[in-house]
């Protein structure tokens, strides 16, 4: 069994900071790719940021001059930089990593979320 656990969401300030953080743990035997994704009330769920298991980034649309991807690979671990928030990045912010178990199985799994939201 896998499990990812999101942790840093909360309520901020627009122009302000957060720092988000996804673990995973498990019967793991390697992990892939592993990403951010983000929906907000009322719209699709869209993709914030990607990263390899070697460090390569790519960011959805106009994220990337705000938001930092990166991952310890030593820790299961998967970080969000979110810098200058604006109230539209208000959103659940879901982290997601592509894992071959111990079993020898691939799949895609998901944490449960972490809602953040930008507001005076």
């Amino acid at each position: 069994q896998v499990q990812l656990v999101e942790s840093g969401g909360g309520l901020v300030q627009p122009g302000g900071s957060l720092r988000l953080s996804c673990v995973a743990s498990g019967s793991i035997f390697s992990i892939n790719a592993m990403g951010w994704y983000r929906q907000a009330p009322g719209k699709e769920r869209e993709l914030v940021a990607g990263i390899s298991v070697s460090g390569i980034a790519n960011y959805g649309n106009s994220m990337k001059d705000r938001f930092t991807i990166s991952r310890d690979n030593t820790k299961n671990t998967v970080y969000l930089q979110m810098n200058t928030l604006k109230p539209e990045d208000t959103a659940v912010y879901y982290c997601n990593a592509a894992i071959v178990t111990t079993s020898g199985r691939w799949n895609t799994y998901w944490g449960q979320g972490t809602p953040v939201t930008v507001s005076s």
